[in-house]
């Protein structure tokens, strides 16, 4: 193992991948703690934090095994990003429905019009969420990203603003955006508003 501590993190990816399973510990050794700070920074929860550590370092393993690694000499922001992913596809998977407010301040679902009978409101309010998250998925990377954070992750726009690397303006700007696109969207599609 004390060979393995003296590579560069280029090195030990590469070692990993011809067979040597030490490297990954070591590389794991040298920057589990950020991944983890990162995770937990995100979810604000330990016990998730861990759970969702398990299976972001299988992804990792995977990719590398794959040889879809090619970003040379900056594993841990290649690492943090696929974390990052996949925390924000985590939220979205557990929580289905978010309260999305519109530039008014206004909940999105609920100014959706919906027939009069209790039976039928709920199995339309239930396709209405389906659309709107199909619609979610559709818009550009960087506004839902901000939408998947704000409204499925419930972080604030300054948590967003540093998980993402942009000002609290541009967060806030690409959040106004999405609304925007989404509600175009649901109006070519013919969604009541």
């Amino acid at each position: 193992m004390n060979k393995e501590i003296q590579l560069s993190d280029n090195e030990l990816i590469q070692s990993f991948q011809e067979g040597n399973s030490r490297a990954f510990d070591a590389l794991l050794e040298r920057h589990q703690n950020r991944i983890y700070n990162a995770i937990l920074f995100m979810v604000k929860d330990s016990y998730l934090a861990e759970d969702l550590i398990q299976e972001i370092l299988i992804k990792i393993i995977d990719n590398l095994q794959q040889k879809k690694y090619s970003e040379e000499g900056k594993f841990l922001p290649w690492a943090l990003r696929i974390a990052h992913n996949f925390v924000v596809d985590h939220f979205r998977k557990v929580k289905r429905t978010p309260t999305i407010k519109t530039s008014d301040d206004q909940d999105l679902f609920e100014i959706i019009k919906h027939a009069d009978h209790p039976a039928d409101y709920k199995m339309t309010r239930s396709q209405t969420h389906k659309n709107i998250q199909e619609l979610v998925d559709l818009l550009p990377e960087e506004q839902r990203e901000i939408i998947v954070l704000r409204h499925y992750a419930n972080l604030s726009f300054k948590e967003i603003a540093q998980m993402t690397n942009c000002s609290i303006n541009t967060a806030l700007g690409r959040m106004r955006y999405g609304l925007i696109n989404l509600r175009k969207m649901m109006t070519e599609r013919g969604m009541s508003l």
